[in-house]
């Protein structure tokens, strides 16, 4: 079926951004959550933006999750105000996060060492600041977090008790899940997710504690939990979009991917087999996640403007402004003359839709918008 209200003369490399899939995404997500009884709090990190951000939702409640205190901002200005700051908060942000409390923000943040949570209490109270925090539990030794019932939380918490930051709870970050090899490995992160904070809660409540939030997420292990008994809410972020790494785990199809690519053809390396187009990394990302999976897709599949993939090309190669496609099975590719446009599906959709300003828009029905604006970097 023929694309609606693509771009046609507009300048390659541009984001395109094709509504119908995104809204199936969501609808998956939510119908998979709905009989567990779970908040989502969708990571805004993947998107960016205030009108993609507004499809998750059909309630007042518009809690979401950000990754910067820039995110915070902006989000705040388009009306949401129920906000988790998911990176572990540093002293150089406390004067934000002031601001963001002074005008109404319900801001919540993380920390997960004694040192940190000392800085906290010294700010709070010079300010007279109320200030709300989660607890970071380290689920399965991928990054941050403290180990699940550590005797620190302990101690952080005969630091902050009676103090003007309240500990709301608990939440992590199940990354390893994305390493997983099978779906049945997924939903072993899950089940380990979910016992991590929800033991600490246990911890936390038997400390005197009002544990209010209990807060998992990663998109595989949202997709794919079966029980989340004592889990209060899931952040993900990337499922709205999905991207070439979530395909290559099994957590959705290439055709679910809403996000891709434009680029034109420039040229040709005949005697390579090469065609050269416009989107190098600086359009694509360095993204490499799908290297280590079953089957690599190079830097995207490549596919017509109607998003089907061409045979087995993919952008085998980049340069900064150059990508070169190839074939996997060495073939020569013919058919694409210069000025031919394709679209590229991405192998990590937030560090792809990172490089743009916004999203060329694709069958969003009974409006006039093309374009979505979007925010990146840090201030």
């Amino acid at each position: 079926m023929p694309m609606k209200q693509a771009p046609i003369n507009q300048e390659t490399p541009y984001l395109l951004l094709d509504i119908n899939k995104l809204d199936a995404n969501i609808a998956r997500m939510k119908a998979h959550l709905a009989p567990l009884n779970i908040t989502l709090r969708p990571h805004v990190k993947t998107n960016k933006s205030a009108q993609v951000a507004d499809r998750f939702f059909n309630t007042a409640d518009r809690p979401i999750t950000v990754s910067t205190l820039h995110e915070a901002d902006f989000f705040a200005q388009h009306g949401f105000t129920d906000i988790l700051y998911g990176v572990a908060i540093a002293p150089n942000k406390f004067e934000h996060v002031r601001k963001l409390i002074s005008e109404g923000i319900d801001l919540k943040l993380i920390l997960d060492n004694v040192q940190t949570a000392q800085l906290l209490l010294d700010f709070s109270s010079l300010h007279h600041l109320s200030i709300k925090v989660l607890l970071e539990i380290d689920s399965d030794g991928h990054r941050s977090g403290l180990p699940p019932c550590d005797a620190e939380i302990e101690q952080i918490v005969g630091l902050l008790q009676g103090s003007l930051v309240t500990i709301c709870g608990v939440m992590t970050h199940a990354g390893n899940s994305y390493n997983s090899r099978s779906l049945s490995e997924i939903e072993q992160y899950a089940n380990q997710e979910r016992d991590a904070v929800v033991s600490s809660a246990e911890m936390l409540r038997s400390l005197g504690v009002n544990v209010t939030i209990v807060s998992v997420g990663s998109t595989p292990t949202a997709l794919f939990c079966k029980d989340l008994t004592g889990v209060t809410e899931v952040r993900a972020g990337v499922f709205a979009f999905f991207d070439l790494v979530m395909a290559g785990l099994g957590v959705c199809k290439p055709d679910d991917i809403a996000l891709s690519v434009v680029t034109t053809v420039i040229g040709h390396q005949k005697e390579k087999g090469w065609v050269i187009v416009d989107a190098g990394w600086m359009a694509l990302s360095r993204d490499r996640g799908t290297a280590n999976q079953k089957v690599d897709q190079g830097y995207g599949i490549v596919c017509d403007m109607n998003g089907r993939p061409i045979g087995d090309l993919i952008v085998s190669a980049a340069n900064q402004e150059h990508g070169i496609i190839s074939s996997r099975s060495g073939k020569h590719v013919d058919g694409l003359p210069v000025g031919t446009q394709l679209r590229i599906l991405p192998n990590h959709a937030c560090s792809t839709a990172a490089q743009y300003s916004g999203y060329y828009l694709l069958n969003l029905d009974g409006s006039a918008d093309t374009y979505w604006p979007r925010i990146n970097g840090w201030q």
